[in-house]
């Protein structure tokens, strides 16, 4: 992952690196006030030639449903093959902030993905629901490998919901291998469904104030004891455990997100243990 904290002019050397890694994906981010996911996403794609962008994660409530399969669909028509399209609910505080919450957040994300998976596939849409309202509509330029959608979301109603009409589940920071079996039956979805674990990677001891201040963030997004926010940390094949053990509980994918200095560093440390 391409941390929101990095200045952004330094995605453009950073994707380059990490294309002449071994990594299968590189994921960006869009929280409020950070950047754009799309744009981000967009450049990723532009300076590289192998690696999977991923966009972690595109909140519902900011974006018309037609509005993102048209820009999603555009980089999948330039870029095939090499596009993953996360959509949430969003951080309802955000969401509050710009003026953008949902009366029913679940219903806005149901419609919202099955919408956009429906015009990335070249269907003609219609929809009169809760939140989402369109009027047989349709890419001119629908790509012919449709990117796969994704929900980023947590809880269970969410995780059932991203079973039924996405392609695959984000899963955010923090969750470990002894959680992802219970995740796995509550999405329902067949094997053919990806999941992706998003985690924190920390080498070395991991008791800076920036871990410390990162871990307790998370754990108050998540509910849980920052004790129990679990990552990829210390030497680097204590890290590379974490990563085998997630794969091993269910993870498709596992995105690490460098905290602290030396992302790259990080990473390639990562990379020669596994």
């Amino acid at each position: 992952m391409f941390d929101r904290d990095l200045p952004p002019e330094q995605l453009i050397p950073f994707a380059r690196a990490l294309d002449e890694t071994s990594v299968d994906d590189l994921w960006v981010v869009e929280d409020l006030g950070w950047t754009g996911g799309l744009t981000s996403a967009a450049t990723a794609l532009a300076v590289t030639s192998r690696l999977r962008v991923g966009l972690g994660i595109a909140p519902a409530p900011l974006r018309n449903p037609m509005l993102l399969a048209m820009e999603l669909g555009n980089l999948a028509r330039v870029h095939p093959g090499r596009l993953a399209a996360g959509i949430g609910h969003g951080v309802q505080d955000w969401m509050r902030q710009v003026g953008a919450a949902a009366a029913s957040p679940l219903a806005l994300l149901e419609e919202t993905i099955t919408a956009v998976s429906a015009l990335l596939r070249g269907e003609t849409v219609t929809l009169h629901g809760r939140s989402v309202h369109l009027d047989g509509v349709s890419l001119v330029h629908p790509p012919l490998e449709p990117p796969p959608v994704l929900a980023g979301v947590k809880r269970p109603r969410s995780l059932a919901l991203s079973g039924r009409v996405a392609q695959g589940t984000i899963v955010p920071e923090g969750v470990g291998p002894d959680e992802l079996p219970g995740i796995v039956e509550t999405i329902g979805a067949g094997e053919d469904h990806e999941l992706v674990v998003f985690t924190f990677l920390r080498l070395g001891s991991g008791s800076d104030e920036e871990t410390r201040s990162m871990v307790a963030g998370q754990a108050g997004f998540l509910g849980v004891a920052p004790e129990d926010v679990a990552m990829a940390s210390g030497t680097a094949e204590e890290a590379a455990s974490h990563v085998k053990a997630l794969w091993a509980a269910g993870a498709t994918s596992v995105a690490v997100r460098p905290i602290g200095g030396d992302p790259l560093g990080q990473v390639n440390a990562l990379l020669a243990a596994l």
